[in-house]
């Protein structure tokens, strides 16, 4: 029987690179996002058997309910949850940004993740498995300049996954947080409004990771032992290190 995965934001980026990874491999999938086109070209892709798709924001804990409680009973025994789902917008410092895009990030990097996880891990609770896989972020651990609340968004993911595997504690279920560095996606897309040429100047000169470098990572984690839970994965490209702290001088 095949086993089976829902991952949010799944039109773009690690989601769709997962999605396409898992369905070679013989998984069946549920996958969701907020643009139907982009869904149904996928569902097409990888097979209309195998995949459930639902048009979803994730921001709206309503819709999120409305999907747990209609997914069809083909896909309903969920082994795998991939919170992928999430966003950053802007570079603003925290005294000039825009507090709109600090909502539409709260609500979708730490809300929606908390409303699709605690609507799927109790069916995992009473059948003493599962799999809950958090995308998170180097920036949940490492500070820059305009990651405000980005990067607080990630370092609450990174902490709710511990929680939460503190929580699941004797319950046989796995808790993995995946971080990723610089990779090249249509993130920089979103966080510069659609400004394709500002996005391609932050990977300019670099070689990236890829969404299909992330769906590896994500792959080769589910694919462990039962017994073998891998906590954490902090990942960033060759070209990406830590730099020096800065020092502010009197002139």
């Amino acid at each position: 029987m095949a086993k089976t995965l829902l991952i949010t934001g799944a039109t773009s980026g690690f989601g769709k690179a997962s999605a396409e990874l898992f369905a070679e491999n013989g998984w069946q999938l549920i996958i969701t996002g907020r643009r139907c086109g982009r869904l149904d070209e996928l569902q097409d892709k990888l097979g209309k058997s195998s995949v459930h798709i639902a048009p979803l924001d994730i921001r709206d804990r309503a819709q999120v309910e409305e999907l747990v409680d209609n997914i069809p009973e083909k896909f309903r025994n969920i082994d795998i949850l991939l919170n992928n789902a999430g966003l950053a917008l802007g570079l603003g410092a925290t005294h000039e940004t825009d507090l709109d895009e600090w909502d539409t990030m709260v609500d979708t990097n730490i809300k929606g993740l908390l409303y699709m996880t605690r609507l799927i891990v109790p069916e995992m609770v009473s059948k003493s498995r599962g799999h809950i896989i958090n995308i998170g972020s180097i920036a949940g651990s490492w500070p820059y300049p305009g990651g405000n609340t980005y990067g607080a968004s990630k370092a609450f993911v990174q902490q709710f996954s511990r929680n939460l595997r503190s929580d699941l504690h004797g319950t046989g279920i796995r808790v993995t947080n995946i971080e990723p560095g610089l990779a090249e996606s249509e993130f920089s897309v979103v966080r510069f409004g659609g400004d394709q040429e500002k996005a391609d100047k932050v990977y300019e000169g670099t070689q990236p990771l890829t969404p299909v470098d992330i769906a590896e990572i994500v792959y080769w984690v589910a694919s462990r032992p039962p017994h073998v839970n891998i906590n954490s994965v902090e990942v960033m490209p060759v070209c990406q290190s830590w730099g020096n702290l800065v020092i502010s001088r009197e002139k």
